[in-house]
């Protein structure tokens, strides 16, 4: 790909499209959009913004994330994850240009023995609808044009937007006394979302073609990153390891979210760090703001 393209970032306003623009204007022609003013579900509308913004690649971060939702909202979470994404396909294939889209690990049934991962030729086997919704948009871009980056990824946090870290540092703080069970039987690598998206930019400049995994290195239990991260932010806490089973949810999470980044290895690209290590960063940054807009949540 060119030195400086010309890059449409869909889901913008997101954890991971914030990070993304962030990293990409300085060294790119960035557009960044969102919901109102583009639906990914409105075919006609995205033909009209390539059109007009004649994109050389397309990043696309929007998705219908909340997984439980996914299994009340199917028509919403298909309709996103799904038909967005090939509609971006069919949308920029005139042009020529690449549709980077983002997936999720999902797609995987988790069925492998922890520490075994997950590499890009596994096969895939959803076992809730938003990791069927996410495969069925992976197969359609697949469809669609040969130029195409799926780039599946695990366990994101960020600065932005919502996401586990944030609820546990809320929930501490709003009552330490009060015990907090959280999942100790399924294995995943946290993934810091800044550094994903300057994964992200590295594969688009080199021009990458077809499926990677990257995640952070490493893995973890949901329960040892709540209290690796409570412990380096000096938040007193309770947090009592549970199963899977004593914490039912609407859909079934595979047990094993573990990714290989194989294929970012084998070309000398892989940036990722060790969840440790870029946990470590991300406090560093944030860690004073985080805990002051926890301690403002929990009132």
């Amino acid at each position: 790909m060119s030195e400086k393209m010309k890059i449409l970032i869909t889901g913008g306003g997101g954890q991971l499209g914030r990070d993304c623009r962030e990293v990409m204007q300085g060294r790119h022609e960035v557009l960044s959009t969102d919901l109102p003013e583009l639906d990914i579900t409105d075919l006609q509308a995205v033909r009209e913004a390539v059109a007009e913004f004649q994109p050389e690649v397309i990043l696309n971060c929007a998705a219908f994330t909340q997984v439980d939702a996914c299994e009340r909202e199917t028509e919403r979470a298909y309709l996103v994850n799904a038909v967005g994404p090939e509609n971006l396909a069919r949308a920029l294939e005139p042009y020529g240009g690449w549709l980077v889209q983002i997936s999720t690990d999902y797609v995987f049934d988790g069925g492998k023995t922890p520490p075994t991962a997950y590499v890009e030729d596994d096969l895939p086997a959803p076992l809730s609808f938003y990791g069927q919704t996410k495969l069925a948009g992976e197969l359609a871009v697949q469809r669609i044009t040969r130029r195409y980056m799926i780039v599946r990824t695990a366990w994101l946090y960020g600065r932005h937007g919502k996401n586990f870290l944030k609820t546990i540092l809320r929930l501490a703080l709003a009552d330490p006394a009060k015990p907090l069970r959280i999942v100790n039987d399924q294995y995943g690598s946290l993934t810091w979302s800044y550094r994903l998206a300057q994964q992200l930019a590295a594969l688009m400049e080199s021009g990458g073609q077809g499926i990677y995994h990257a995640t952070a290195e490493g893995y973890c239990t949901w329960y040892e990153a709540a209290g690796h991260f409570l412990k380096r932010l000096g938040v007193n806490h309770r947090i009592i390891p549970c199963t899977t089973a004593d914490y039912p949810t609407p859909a079934v999470r595979p047990k094993n979210s573990i990714l290989e980044n194989r294929r970012l290895k084998a070309a000398g690209l892989n940036l990722m760090g060790h969840w440790q290590s870029d946990l470590e960063e991300f406090i560093r940054c944030y860690g004073t703001l985080l805990l002051q807009e926890a301690r403002a949540a929990a009132g």
